[in-house]
């Protein structure tokens, strides 16, 4: 599901938008074209996500719940208001200790 429309303004509220009714993630996204990508991102508790990498930059800002990112070995932890910058190619992890909804771009 993408949001935006031929490249038009898009107003949310994510709190609305978080999805816990499948387990695992559940991805919406927000925005997508050639230079960007905004994506709600929902995490049942419990929920992992082995260490992966990914081709170009990304961040993620906690909407809601709790977890634990794992990033070149080291523990974030993850709550609302929480900002990650994660550059291009590094091994990260993640564990929704509780529901966890974040923006990821």
């Amino acid at each position: 599901m993408s949001i935006l429309k031929n490249d038009a303004e898009v107003t949310v509220n994510l709190h609305e938008l978080a999805d816990y009714t499948k387990p695992g993630v559940t991805r919406k996204a927000l925005v997508k074209n050639e230079q960007n990508s905004f994506s709600l991102l929902c995490l049942t508790a419990g929920t992992k996500m082995p260490e992966h990498t990914a081709p170009r930059p990304i961040s993620v800002t906690i909407i809601e719940g709790c977890g634990v990112l794992t990033l070149e070995e080291q523990e974030i932890t993850l709550q609302p208001g929480v900002f990650v910058y994660i550059p291009a190619n590094t091994p990260h992890a993640l564990h929704a200790l509780d529901n966890l909804a974040f923006l990821h771009t």
